[in-house]
């Protein structure tokens, strides 16, 4: 597992945002070039590689990991810390690249399954439209029957040696939302010849969290109201994200918050501009592959454990949409922190787990 430590010690060194994924992309093709995997770009900055074995080589699994890095300073004093000032794997994406790398590194030794296997180093998971998306617009699977497309993520709640399942509905759709409330503002003092915006943007917060429930989460994270003491601004500006699971409550969601907009604008004679920037697509894991995949971990004397859905989203929906997925957590220990911050440290005992496990499934499937 050195040549693996070695790979993700390397991302994690340089890390680079998405889509900004040049040096990252030609390392990845430079480790696959070493070992005699075929590969081609794709989605830009991500990197498809493909393994033959025997029999139907129409028949295909794929297994993905995510590549791109978060705009965040670094803090853990690891001897291969970012040295990219400002960018950091926080999310423990140099994990699950390295993951793959290995899977592949020893699929290609041998050669000995059924069907071809894809890798997908893909970037852009961070941001929309997702890099998975920009995948699947080039088609790179058209021509095969994709049996399942494989993911899996770092989770600081599982210790180093235990995987998560989730049936069906595990991580939720998400959309960005971004309003403009716009009215006449004025001297604070003379509310007669204005449209308050501020108590406007006020009343469509308190309309936008009334939407919350326990089937959707939608909450306003930023308000700008730059006017001052005695000013009331011409606009105020705010923006949130939604979170859901079904495509139609989504749908639903989209008209209501359209409609609570409207709302405002009928009482406070504002005019407000909404845009609903709609983001990844939740990810569902099909059951009969997650009930596969947790016999398989029995089998091995891997602990596999039940987890509830939630609302944090990804970008793998895309898969799950186009084709049978599974979407799994892989333990790295509790004190590897919480991920999107400064500190978070992974244990990298986690890699072989992973490496052992993703093959296994690669093979079963």
């Amino acid at each position: 597992m050195i040549r693996v430590v070695e790979f993700r010690r390397a991302l994690h060194r340089h890390p680079e945002l998405s889509f900004k994924e040049l040096r990252t992309v030609q390392y990845i093709e430079q480790s696959l070039d070493e070992v005699g995997i075929s590969h081609t770009r794709i989605a830009g900055t991500g990197v498809l590689a493909k393994i033959e074995g025997r029999g139907n080589l129409s028949h295909a699994v794929v297994l993905r990991a995510d590549i791109d890095a978060l705009p965040i300073e670094e803090q853990t004093d690891l001897e291969y810390a970012s040295e990219n000032r400002g960018v950091m794997h926080a999310c423990g994406h140099d994990i699950h690249a390295a993951v793959l790398y290995g899977v592949l590194v020893r699929l290609a030794e041998k050669r000995d399954f059924d069907g071809t296997i894809f890798g997908i180093f893909q970037p852009g998971e961070e941001c929309n439209p997702g890099g998975a998306s920009m995948v699947l617009a080039e088609k790179p699977f058209e021509n095969y029957t994709v049996v399942a497309v494989i993911g899996e993520h770092v989770d600081s709640g599982l210790e180093v040696g235990e995987l998560g399942f989730c049936k069906g509905e595990f991580m939720a759709a998400n959309d960005e939302l971004r309003f403009w409330v716009r009215g006449k503002g004025g001297h604070a003092a003379m509310r007669d010849k204005l449209n308050d915006t501020v108590v406007a943007a006020a009343y469509l917060v308190t309309l936008l969290n009334a939407v919350n429930d326990e089937n959707t989460v939608l909450s306003i994270g930023k308000v700008v109201a730059d006017g001052a003491t005695n000013v009331i601004p011409d606009e105020v500006y705010m923006e949130g994200t939604m979170r859901c699971f079904s495509e139609s409550h989504r749908r639903t969601v989209w008209r209501i918050v359209e409609a609570a907009a409207q709302s405002v604008d009928a009482s406070a004679g504002t005019t407000t501009e909404v845009d609903i920037n709609h983001g990844y697509p939740a990810v569902v894991s099909d059951e009969k592959l997650v009930e596969k995949a947790i016999a398989l971990a029995t089998e091995r004397g891997v602990v596999a454990k039940m987890l509830e859905k939630r609302y944090t989203a990804e970008d793998f929906g895309h898969y799950c949409v186009q084709y049978p997925s599974l979407f799994y957590r892989l333990g790295v220990g509790a004190k590897a922190g919480r991920s999107h911050t400064s500190t978070f440290a992974p244990d990298e005992r986690a890699i072989e787990v992973g490496v052992d496990f993703m093959e296994a499934l690669a093979r079963a499937f």
